[in-house]
């Protein structure tokens, strides 16, 4: 009997239909996949079963769970299978997260309100499911602070919550978007140690058919809102009858190498000034207050980092989540002081400066960030957000200027220019990126320091925004400090790549050398964990028979 029954769900918000008849179940102790491109209609069907969709939603079908019709449930009724017999890994942990609590208190908070448990039980048990998803106490005590964790590290908290009371049912979102191959490969175990343990569904959404074909019994492949194919994940990926099932497969390993040239660079030899160079950078942060007089040992996030990078080119920054990547970036934007060291951007030095002093260098140095609803302020519209960094510009444009300047960036990025007068909730989470670079681009900067700037596209989109970067960086010369945990991006799109583990730059040589024959451990350990489509067919056709 199926623990999820879902038949002919459609769904519209006011007058736009978003599902059109889809069909899914999933059986105790399996995993369903549900696989489609960024705006398919996978988060609103996972919504849907929690019933946390939004206003002025038009449902109709049926979703049985557990015997219980969902879309006739009422809210009390809800409220008690949430967390408890249905837990969802949503898709932005930064977001999923209450940035004013302690992580402690955000996984004992669903335990106390499902079992009437007491604090002091309820933190035992938080403590314990934070040890079994890879956050041990000795590192991350329960008064730790969303913002002191790395992307990763956020990760995991969320699925410590969803997983705390040992549902029936795990929805996982987009899981391990924000983390690195080795973290992935690692969450991904857990997540099947899980469903084996407790022996609960699985719903795992994602957009990377690999890690899908690496955990899934079954696979749905969604788009536009209907299901396309269905069945055995190692018969739809194999035979991929659909056409649409093959584009994906193809998409989803064909990543497009860059179409261009080594853009012209000027000054190019032993005296030639470097675009930008860092110098014995480290950044320390002081321990944790042990006592009133006493603080715990420093953390060394940046330690003693050196490298430089010439006009135009593409130089990857790779390695494990909480290595200290997103802490370099920082620095490198003149958004964190360093401890010591120097940066310098087209030979002007960086550190120590005031704001009014950087804003010439503003200029010319973009950013994308890694959580792109994050970095959004909910409240303004598209066209707002996106031309947010025109302030820096020498002369400001006027408004018809203003409009007529994001409307091209949001072209650039594939968006519509009626997209500007919408706000951040009404797009995906991929199409949210989208508009993250489409607001990096739109003063065409000499640098852009993108942290993850496709971990949350599809694969189809991926490839497009890959090819906006080598168009963008072969046209206009722009710079691109690829910060990233997926080694086929790295490969397609950068002339360099640097490994960094524990806050250290440990190798740094062309791309494909690197990737094709690492040398340090750090390498070699997150080149074998990088996942293959097609040898995760290969192995679940052995598996399936």
């Amino acid at each position: 009997m199926s623990l999820l029954e879902i038949e002919n769900l459609t769904l519209s918000i006011g007058e736009a239909p978003i599902l059109k008849g889809v069909e899914l179940s999933v059986t105790p102790g399996e995993v369903m996949g549900l696989v489609g491109e960024s705006g398919s209609g996978k988060s609103m069907t996972a919504l849907t079963v929690m019933r946390l969709l939004p206003h002025l939603s038009r449902m109709a079908g049926r979703v049985t769970f557990d015997g219980i019709d969902i879309l006739a449930a009422s809210e009390d009724q809800m409220c008690a299978l949430r967390g408890d017999d249905i837990g969802m890994v949503f898709q932005e942990p930064m977001t999923a997260l209450n940035p004013v609590k302690t992580i402690g208190e955000q996984v004992a908070e669903g335990i106390r309100w499902h079992t009437r448990a007491s604090r002091a039980e309820a933190e035992e048990r938080a403590r314990a499911i934070l040890d079994r998803v890879g956050l041990p106490e000795s590192k991350f005590p329960l008064s730790r602070y969303p913002h002191e964790l790395s992307g990763g590290q956020r990760q995991r908290v969320v699925i410590a919550i969803a997983c705390a009371l040992k549902p029936k049912l795990l929805i996982a979102d987009e899981p391990t978007t924000a983390l690195d191959v080795v973290l992935q490969a690692q969450v991904l175990d857990l997540l099947r140690d899980l469903v084996a343990e407790n022996h609960m569904g699985l719903l795992l959404i994602s957009h990377d058919l690999a890690v899908v074909t690496e955990m899934a019994d079954r696979i749905t492949i969604l788009r536009h809102g209907e299901v396309m194919e269905a069945g055995d994940t190692a018969r739809v990926l194999s035979e991929q009858v659909h056409p649409y099932t093959r584009q994906l497969a193809q998409a989803s390993v064909h990543v497009p190498a860059r179409a261009r040239a080594d853009p012209p660079r000027k000054d190019e030899g032993p005296s030639a000034v470097p675009l930008l160079r860092v110098e014995n950078l480290s950044r320390h942060y002081p321990g944790r207050r042990l006592s009133l007089f006493r603080r715990g040992e420093p953390t060394n996030a940046v330690d003693g980092v050196s490298f430089s990078m010439m006009p135009g080119q593409s130089v990857a920054l790779v390695g494990r989540s909480g290595c200290g990547k997103s802490t370099l970036a920082r620095m490198v934007l003149a958004l964190d002081r360093p401890s010591s060291g120097e940066i310098r951007f087209r030979g002007d030095a960086l550190t120590g400066k005031s704001e009014a002093d950087l804003k010439p260098a503003r200029r010319d140095m973009q950013v994308v960030f890694q959580d792109p609803y994050g970095s959004f302020d909910p409240r303004q519209k598209v066209e707002r957000l996106v031309a947010e960094p025109l302030h820096v510009l020498e002369t400001a444009p006027t408004r018809a200027e203003r409009r007529e300047m994001v409307a091209h960036a949001l072209h650039e990025v594939g968006l519509a220019a009626s997209d500007m007068d919408k706000y951040p909730h009404e797009f995906s989470g991929g199409q949210r990126q989208r508009l993250s670079i489409a607001r990096a681009i739109i003063t065409r900067p000499k640098l852009v320091v993108a942290d993850e700037p496709v971990s949350a596209l599809d694969v189809s989109i991926r490839a497009q925004i890959l090819d906006l970067f080598a168009e963008l960086n072969g046209k206009l010369g722009v710079a691109y400090l690829f910060i990233t945990h997926d080694l086929t991006v790295a490969r397609a799109i950068t002339d360099e790549v640097m490994v960094m583990h524990e806050g250290r730059i440990v190798e740094r040589g062309k791309t494909g050398e690197v990737l094709d024959h690492p040398q340090s451990d750090a390498a070699q350990e997150l080149v074998a964990a990088a996942p293959d489509l097609h040898r995760a067919i290969a192995r679940r056709l052995q598996e399936q028979g």
